[in-house]
Formats: structure tokens, C-alpha cells, sequence
């Protein structure tokens, strides 16, 4: 699919009809200023956000594979099984993931019961999510008192602190919107994802919330995320690591007033390659913003001769860490790249292989049918200094293609994970 087919927009998740967003600091970690020497408001981050619509919302999710889930998780899943896949708001918290905590699923309903409270929605109408340290105890406290200010500051245009409120070690919010036209609607569709380290996908990755004003059954909407999640996030790894608490989020306002998607077709495809759009910048958003990163990674793996192929040969390449760290000091190690390829659990023919390595500085071929080629370090190392680094690897096995993001592993990476929890 192509990566910018539709017209980009400002709004984040409030770019599409029918939705208003929150971010606010409610103090759920506590500041490390002495007492007495207290921190202005102005200069506290967002750690409390929400999404929230004034209709009932269709709603697809996709979750963490790994065995230990955290308790949003558990609690959204419930909350969606009740209300047959309908929503109204979304409410997360960064800063503790509320995870392997004996009172987590406690603490998680609470949180859907108080902004329920305040916003005169019943519980189950309200999907929760969490991000941060993993198992320390989620004060609810704070919370609690932080509720009414989120409910009041809800406008479309706090779309930002929102995604301000879901960071982490992220160091820069992370939005992106689009139009597209469905049936002759203008549609919007707009997304915010969190996410930095900890971050190697199955099924899902890092906190992500997508919002659209299409209509589309909740079937439709999540037979479209299940697919497009494969081809974008779920080919993006930083550190190796699937975290606990991944999460994608799809809600479906349907106040656009086009004929209703309801089966694949012609709108259903319009309606997928919007949402490729919308992922797969946010992808690359957090590919870039790896913790500690240096450089923009993006593998394209291209004559496979399947989509699983061209999947898994690319994202060998980009979870190598001996590649990484070749990357971040611009050294054309281009065995390192074979290496990867070799190991990847698939089947083709390493003899065709070719590879070539480019940025805005040029492009260079490093290897050709299995074997490397005479090339210029000089050039290559010109090419590999620039912060987005290409890797296009061709199988010559057949006409799939598939991309994956990833990033340079530096020694910043090691400091900010040796005292995360401070």
C-alpha cells in the first residue's frame, strides 16, 4: 500500500467528527523536588489523558501477545465483550502500567467507574489503558482528584495533550491525520501513539488510539485493523521486547453519513488504505523516537515470493542487534545484514539475495547474489551518517514486498533502561 496516498491533516484524534480529547497532570508519579520547593503547574507533564465521543462508538482492538497482560488490558477486553464492541471514551494514564498488581483490575475498573461518574456513562462504556513502570501499585488517589479537571478541559482542540499525557521516554508527542472519501463523504481518520522502548509487537505494539468519523460495522472495523496492524506496527521492533500493555484502539464515530461498510469492496479498501496511512507514519513516528536512538531505520524487503516472507526477512534485519549497533556508528557491516537474513525462518534461496544500502546522501550495492561487491567505505560511510538509513534487501523469488521500521542501537539506549524506574 502506499504510505501517503490521502491528504494529511492537523487534529490527531480529534481530526475526525464526533470526538474531543483530554491530557492533564493528575501527579501520579510523585515529584522528586524537595517539600517546600514546589514545581509550577506550567511545567509538569501530561500524565492523564482521554478520548471521549458524544455517540456510541463501533470499536475493534488488537492486544499484546505477551502472557503477562496488564490489567487495562484485561478490563477493556471485558468491558468490549459486554457492550458487543461499543464505546464512548477512553481513559489512560502514563507513568505506572498498573501491571502484576495484585489490586491492577481493581484499580483499572475504578478508573472507567469515576470518569463514567463524571461524564454520566456507565462503566462498561469506557475503555482504559496504562503505561509506565510494571509493577508497582497504581495510586488511585490522584487520580480520582485529577477526574474533574479531565472532564472539563474535553475540546477537540486538546488533541495534543492527549498525546502528551500517553508519554513516556517518548521525546516528542506523536500524531497524524487524513482525509479520504467514502461514498461521497470526506471522511477523517486520525490516530496518537505512545511508545520508546519495550517495543517489539505481536499483534499489537505501545499504547495507540485511531479515531474516524466513517461509518463501518465494528466486523468491518476490525477485520481492517487485524489486517493493516500485520503490515505496520506489528513490523516495527526497538529493543526486542514486547511489552505488557500493547495496545491499538480503532473507534468509529459514524458521523460522516456514508452508506454504512458492512462487507469488503471497493469502500472497504478506500477505507484500509486510510488506515495503512494512518499507522504506518505513526510506525515510523515511533520507529524514530526509539529510546536513545540516533537514526530512522526502515528495511524494505522486496521479490518475496509471499507478504509472510518479505515480512519476516525484513524484520530479521531490523531486530538484529549487531546490525543496530553497525548502524549507529555508520559502519557498512553488510555481513551483519546477511547474517539476519540467513537466520530468518523462511524459505528462499540466499544465492539471489541482493542488497543495497541508501539515505538522502545516495545509495550503495554491498551485496550481490549472496556475495559481496566491491564499493567505496567512503561512500558508504557518507551514506550512513545521515539519521535515516534505508536497507533494501530484493530476493529475487518473486513480486511481494513488505517494510519494517526499526533504529540504531546506541549507548544512550543502556543508560536511559539502567535507572528506568527513577
Amino acid at each position: 500500500m502506499e504510505m501517503n496516498l490521502f491528504e494529511t491533516i492537523e487534529g490527531g484524534v480529534c481530526a475526525a467528527a464526533g470526538f474531543r480529547a483530554a491530557g492533564v497532570y493528575a501527579g501520579i508519579k510523585k515529584s522528586e523536588k524537595p517539600e517546600g520547593n514546589e514545581i509550577p503547574v506550567s511545567s509538569h507533564k501530561n500524565d492523564l489523558g482521554l478520548i471521549y465521543s458524544d455517540h456510541d462508538c463501533n470499536t475493534a482492538c488488537v492486544y499484546t501477545q505477551n502472557k503477562v497482560k496488564g490489567a487495562p488490558i484485561i478490563v477493556t477486553k471485558r468491558h468490549l465483550e459486554k457492550t458487543g464492541g461499543k464505546a464512548r471514551a477512553v481513559i489512560v494514564n502514563s507513568k505506572n502500567a498498573n501491571t502484576c498488581n495484585a489490586d491492577g483490575v481493581e484499580k483499572a475498573e475504578k478508573m472507567c467507574d469515576l470518569l463514567a461518574d463524571a461524564m454520566g456513562l456507565e462503566s462498561e462504556q469506557v475503555l482504559v489503558a496504562s503505561t509506565g513502570v510494571i509493577g508497582q501499585i497504581l495510586p488511585i488517589e490522584p487520580i480520582e482528584k485529577a477526574i474533574p479537571q479531565l472532564a472539563m478541559s474535553l475540546c477537540v482542540s486538546q488533541h495534543l495533550e492527549a498525546a502528551k499525557a500517553i508519554m513516556t521516554t517518548d521525546t516528542f508527542p506523536k500524531e497524524y491525520a487524513v482525509t479520504f472519501e467514502i461514498d461521497g463523504k470526506t471522511c477523517c481518520m486520525g490516530g496518537m501513539a505512545k511508545g520508546s522502548g519495550m517495543i517489539h509487537p505481536n499483534m499489537a505494539t505501545t499504547l495507540n488510539f485511531i479515531t474516524t468519523d466513517c461509518s463501518i460495522t465494528t466486523e468491518m472495523l476490525q477485520k481492517a485493523l487485524s489486517e493493516i496492524v500485520k503490515i505496520t506496527y506489528n513490523c516495527l521492533s526497538i529493543d526486542g521486547d514486547t511489552s505488557t500493555n500493547d495496545m491499538v484502539c480503532l473507534m468509529s464515530s459514524g458521523v460522516c453519513e456514508n452508506k454504512e461498510i458492512t462487507e469488503e469492496g471497493e469502500d472497504f479498501e478506500t477505507f484500509k488504505k486510510a488506515l495503512y496511512q494512518v499507522m504506518a507514519n505513526l510506525t515510523r513516528m515511533l520507529a524514530k523516537d526509539g529510546e536513545g536512538a540516533s537514526k530512522l531505520l526502515t528495511c524494505i524487503c522486496s521479490g518475496a515470493p509471499d507478504l509472510d516472507t518479505a515480512i519476516i526477512v525484513a524484520k530479521s534485519v531490523i531486530c538484529s542487534p549487531l546490525f543496530k549497533c553497525a548502524m549507529f556508528g555508520s559502519d557498512a557491516n553488510w555481513g551483519r545484514i546477511l547474517c539476519a537474513i540467513g537466520y530468518a525462518e523462511a524459505d528462499f534461496d540466499i544465492n539471489k539475495v541482493g542488497v543495497t544500502l541508501s539515505s538522502s546522501k545516495g545509495e550503495i550495492e554491498v551485496c550481490r547474489n549472496g556475495s559481496g561487491v566491491d564499493f567505496s567505505e567512503e561512500k558508504a560511510k557518507e551514506i550512513l551518517l545521515e539519521d535515516e538509513i534505508y536497507i533494501n534487501i530484493d530476493l529475487h523469488a518473486g513480486e511481494a514486498q513488505a517494510t519494517a521500521w526499526g533504529c540504531d542501537l546506541t549507548y544512550d539506549y543502556v543508560k536511559i533502561n539502567g535507572d528506568y524506574r527513577s
